[in-house]
């Protein structure tokens, strides 16, 4: 048996380690019998040296196996699904998506995480609900699937204890973005929650991890691919992350535009996104025969108020009060009865006549950050009621002095510095070649191997 010290000199010098070399790792990570120094630097060699395609199969199995893999009844068989994003700005599909596939027949299992730097957390959203319980134990999670069909709750202490470990460490030592890293997290976790299928929003653009297609592509190409060697049909959509997702970002806004998606009334982008991964989750489960006919069954699902009623038992199942479910999910609610509102609101101007040719999502996100909607640390609490609404949209002609952005704050105050930095966010002009846009944001498909 080679020692720790062997494992990582061998992995710094490029050269591939054996299945029982990363089995003997990622159990002493589990069990805590290996250094912190020695875990970094273990990371450290993988993100310099990379991991063969075997070698990232078996850190992704041996992680998953670290701790309790979930299990459910024979008659849910291919049923079972789920979703990640790789993160973006205003991304609140799975709070439309999770409830739209329960109420297409599908139950999912939907752990999901926290918001860091300046990608939103669905939990931290669903937590600007008053009640909501994202914590659920792993009998709690079967008992909401059988009755509701979806949940959305945080990872339990016994899923993927390995993971807890080196995450916490990636981030100490920079090396987050290893692709090898990244793809065991994620499809470590996905593997514990026993899926039959697993599809992936890998984002790409000035608001992503990956600023270009390329890069983004070879990311969704290593979770598809081991996905699919763990036993979970697996895709990928590859989306564009420069501009907001929807008109909203920050946590108590985006459950609100979630809502109003959900009756009927959200924007074209994020029921783009919602349709297309849904349509292929039911496709890979079997339940449609293409993409267009999942597509159209998930937008049925939401236009027709099914999805609204699998949210609002899903609220229920999770701890919200049902008068407080009920207020959220009227036709006509009063948000504001139930969720926080900042106590400040401002509204910036225009400062051309022309037509709106860029929003940069990244800008606004960082500035939503400083006042408070985003944390730095794991563990930092947020301000739920911090955020913004666009008043205008990608292409709209607009006119000198016309509002642009609704800002909600509280303390600190915006400073002129942020003020100056989210009117630079909009690009206002005349449309040339090199400012066409595209209102789709799926722009690549990555179908299960």
């Amino acid at each position: 048996m080679t020692s720790v010290q062997d494992q990582i000199r061998k992995k710094r010098d490029g050269k591939t380690l054996a299945n029982e070399e990363i089995k003997t790792f990622i159990d002493a990570v589990t069990n805590k019998t290996i250094q912190d120094c020695q875990t970094g630097a273990m990371l450290m060699a993988i993100w310099q040296k990379g991991m063969v395609p075997e070698e990232v199969e078996t850190l992704t199995r041996e992680m998953m196996s670290s701790g309790e893999v979930m299990s459910w009844p024979k008659e849910w068989a291919g049923l079972v699904v789920d979703k990640h994003s790789t993160g973006g700005v205003g991304d609140k599909v799975s709070l439309v998506l999770a409830p739209a596939l329960a109420a297409c027949g599908c139950k999912v299992p939907m752990i999901s995480g926290r918001g860091l730097a300046h990608t939103g957390g669905t939990l931290d959203k669903l937590e600007s609900i008053p009640g909501f319980n994202i914590h659920q134990s792993a009998a709690q999670i079967l008992e909401i699937l059988a009755s509701v069909g979806c949940c959305i709750v945080g990872q339990t202490e016994t899923l993927v204890p390995a993971d807890r470990v080196l995450y916490d460490l990636r981030d100490a030592t920079s090396t987050v973005d290893s692709l090898p890293l990244i793809t065991a997290s994620i499809v470590s976790k996905k593997g514990a929650e026993s899926l039959s299928a697993l599809v992936l929003d890998v984002k790409f653009g000035r608001a992503a991890l990956y600023k270009d297609l390329d890069s983004a592509r070879e990311l969704a190409q290593s979770l598809v691919h081991t996905g699919n060697l763990l036993g979970m049909r697996t895709a990928a959509a590859l989306s564009c992350m420069d501009a907001v997702i929807g008109r909203c970002v920050g946590n108590s806004l985006e459950v609100m535009e979630s809502l109003e998606t959900l009756k009927g009334r959200g924007p074209e982008d994020l029921m783009e996104l919602v349709t297309t991964l849904g349509g292929l989750l039911l496709q890979m489960t079997g339940s449609v025969s293409d993409l267009s006919e999942g597509r159209k069954k998930i937008s049925d699902a939401v236009i027709g108020g099914a999805a609204l009623s699998k949210f609002q038992a899903m609220m229920e199942a999770q701890g919200v009060a049902n008068e407080t479910a009920r207020s959220l999910c009227s036709a006509h609610s009063d948000y504001y009865s139930v969720l926080r509102k900042a106590e400040h609101q401002m509204e910036l101007k225009t400062p051309t006549d022309g037509e709106v040719l860029e929003i940069d999502g990244l800008a606004l996100a960082e500035v939503l950050h400083k006042l408070g909607a985003g944390r730095s640390k794991v563990g930092e609490p947020v301000n739920h009621s911090v955020g913004a609404e666009l008043l205008v949209l990608l292409g709209q002609r607009v006119s000198k002095g016309a509002s642009w952005l609704r800002l909600h704050f509280e303390t600190p105050r915006v400073t002129a510095d942020q003020i100056a930095r989210l009117q630079g966010a909009l690009t206002v002009g005349s449309n040339t070649p090199t400012h066409t846009h595209t209102h789709t944001l799926v722009r690549e498909l990555l179908p299960p191997q």
